[in-house]
């Protein structure tokens, strides 16, 4: 099949998890259809990512997104006139529809039109619609890597804000997305979901119409390129990964180092807090502290990681699922996290991850693993197993064969 595949991310390197999940589907339908891939890019992607993408990709076009603090207050306020979510207010470029309209009118002439054209994340199902309204004569079907339920996100956040201004902007924009989303993804032929929770939140709020057709397709990794690590003996690292320009990752950190760290060095004084990832909070960045390394963002978090006793995911808001959580376990590592953490993922408490929601409790559970090395070696090597039977992508991502079949233009 001639598939058009729209990322509202250049999916490499995979230092973020909706680039993961981009990066791998993309490998997988690559190798058995020729692939297109329209992408978003930012002024820290690099010449080299894309000529890596070309290596399996037919073709490799990308628009700038461009984003800053001006920008952002322009599309908060025409999402407020419009009635609009502002994440996908924001996200709209008219260059990316003139781009999409060309190539598939293109295609359409040159007598090989586009037999579908594939969504990312639900920033780019307009884009795919409109692709598919620019068709002139043969309509591509049209599917929906929806990922995961965004209306959530907003409603966690909003539940842990106290600032009501920032509270009532979070509950317009959960109401906004509800609707958005149950519309946009009526439009779809086929919904693909990252978790059983998160496909369901959507179909409870479609109710009483139905969804599309939809699959539940795991965020994958390459687990077999992962090092099971042996980490140091003395391990004393706390230590937290993962972009900070989201805002539940922001937020969930801030509270793991307001209400958790505390009592953590309390408890192990010899206990060091690493953040790795772009854009760290203020409060964090520029906390003085003997025992507190903000690294920013890193090319390689293995030196880090091999001086881990805990990977935590404080998680009190999202949706779908934590990619760190699963590169954790394939890396070898004891992780803690909240049940909104680990929402989605193949878990048993205790077992490959250890869980809790309160502050004295997260900050006992870190202090478990720096001080009980056996019980992060179990956790580690249960993780492990849990990544490679469900969570390599060569495996799992053979569902997508049924979704992308050789007779579906027939059906």
């Amino acid at each position: 099949m001639r598939i058009l595949y729209l990322s509202q991310v250049l999916p490499f390197p995979l230092d973020a998890g909706p680039k993961v999940r981009a990066y791998h589907v993309l490998r997988y339908l690559a190798g058995r259809h020729e692939v297109t891939l329209a992408a978003f890019s930012r002024s820290g992607d690099r010449p080299a990512s894309v000529a890596h993408l070309r290596e399996f990709c037919q073709e490799v076009h990308t628009v700038p997104m461009l984003r800053s603090a001006a920008r952002n207050g322009w599309h908060l306020a025409r999402a407020l006139v419009l009635g609009q979510p502002f994440l996908i207010a924001r996200d709209h470029v008219p260059a990316m529809r003139q781009l999409l309209r060309h190539l598939v009118q293109e295609a359409t002439a040159a007598g090989h039109p586009f037999d579908a054209v594939h969504a990312d994340q639900l920033w780019m199902a307009p884009y795919a619609l409109a692709a598919a309204a620019a068709a002139p004569t043969h309509r591509p079907r049209l599917v929906l890597d929806q990922h995961n339920a965004v209306f959530l996100i907003p409603r966690r956040l909003a539940q842990h804000e106290r600032n009501p201004l920032k509270r009532l902007l979070l509950l317009r924009e959960e109401r906004c997305m509800r609707a958005f989303e149950v519309a946009t993804c009526r439009q779809f032929d086929h919904l693909v979901w990252v978790t059983t929770e998160d496909r369901a939140a959507v179909e409870q709020a479609a109710r009483p119409d139905a969804l599309p057709p939809s699959t539940v397709i795991p965020i994958c990794v390459d687990v077999q390129a992962k090092p099971f690590l042996r980490r140091r003996p003395d391990a004393c690292r706390v230590t937290f990964l993962g972009g900070l320009h989201w805002p539940p990752n922001a937020a969930g950190l801030l509270w793991f180092f307001q209400e958790c760290w505390p009592r953590v060095r309390q408890m192990a004084p010899q206990a060091v807090l690493t953040v790795i990832g772009r854009d760290p909070p203020p409060e964090v960045a520029t906390a003085l502290h003997d025992h507190l390394d903000v690294t920013g963002y890193v090319d390689d978090p293995v030196p880090y990681l091999r001086e881990t006793a805990a990977l935590i995911v404080p998680l009190h808001a999202g949706g779908g699922m934590r990619v760190k959580i699963v590169d954790a376990w394939a890396w070898g590592l004891p992780v803690v996290s909240t049940t909104i953490g680990a929402e989605g993922l193949r878990y048993t408490a205790r077992e490959n991850v250890l869980i809790a929601d309160t502050a004295q409790d997260f900050a006992q559970a870190v202090v478990r693993l720096l001080e009980d090395r056996e019980l992060g070696e179990r956790l580690a090597a249960a993780g492990r197993r849990t990544a490679e039977q469900h969570y390599d992508w060569r495996a799992i991502y053979r569902t997508w064969d049924d979704i992308y079949a050789a007779d579906w233009g027939n059906r």
